[in-house]
């Protein structure tokens, strides 16, 4: 009977912790969708930015606010941590860059603000991880918040270089978008890829060169080279680890089990 009372406290002390976790994450999140907003208003005030621009910055805010407070309810993490904060202030200067990018269809914002917000979004980029591992917070969910944030600044930068080299650009930050759309069609595809510093440099380098692009520095015709390098090393790339996945996939499991049983396992 003792024990059974001991099982039924200490679900009731998960469950307020629990709780009491989640409402503290949720206000966190909040803060961050108030700090994206916050920005925009004061990018608005500073460049006298459009419609398109205000639009698509409350959009890009409400947007990550809902979906990460969804991540974070299904994840049930206890605290949102300190590396998930960097994480979110690279979302809010990425909200930025997002809202400017929108604003150039219709005016000129300029062109050293929306360079500086990229260039401090990818400084940060790697310091959540180092913080993730130094503070022994990593998780699932930080990866993926940080995977699906570089991913989007890459897409919006692609958009930006786009209205100036052609849509052939856009190729660039919609690869990995068709990636997860053919893993829906072939299970294959989400399979775990091994470690690679090649893909995590590739990866790396589409925000540089096209941050390089943007900047307009460089004649039109090295800004298109530069452009070519990048979705170049990205196609390699993506088709590595493809075929990797595909060789992977045509191998049977009891192959792949028995050469697990025959490998030590290194602890």
């Amino acid at each position: 009977m003792n024990n059974l009372n001991n099982t039924y406290d200490a679900y009731d002390t998960y469950d307020a912790y629990g709780t009491y976790g989640a409402r503290h994450v949720q206000q966190e999140t909040a803060v961050g969708a108030a700090a994206q907003i916050l920005l925009l208003a004061l990018l608005g005030t500073a460049v006298g930015m459009g419609t398109a621009g205000w639009l698509t910055g409350l959009a890009f805010a409400l947007a990550s606010w809902a979906v990460l407070s969804r991540a974070l309810q299904r994840s049930r993490l206890p605290s949102f941590g300190p590396a998930n904060r960097v994480t979110l202030g690279r979302t809010t200067l990425v909200g930025g860059v997002t809202a400017l990018v929108a604003d150039s269809f219709s005016g000129t914002p300029p062109v050293s603000l929306l360079v500086g917000l990229t260039a401090v979004a990818l400084l940060l980029d790697g310091v959540d991880g180092k913080v993730a591992r130094r503070t022994g917070t990593c998780s699932p969910l930080g990866a993926r918040f940080d995977m699906e944030v570089d991913a989007f600044l890459i897409l919006v930068l692609s958009v930006y270089v786009a209205t100036d080299l052609g849509p052939w650009v856009l190729l660039i930050g919609g690869m990995r978008y068709v990636f997860v759309a053919a893993a829906r069609v072939w299970p294959w595809l989400t399979a775990p890829l091994p470690p690679s510093t090649a893909r995590k440099t590739v990866a790396a380098l589409q925000g540089v060169l096209l941050l390089v692009a943007g900047a307009d520095l460089l004649p039109r015709p090295a800004n298109a080279g530069v452009v070519m390098l990048a979705l170049g090393l990205l196609a390699w790339s993506f088709g590595r680890d493809v075929l990797w996945l595909w060789r992977t996939s045509r191998v049977p499991r009891t192959t792949l089990a028995r050469a697990a049983v025959r490998e030590p396992v290194a602890r």
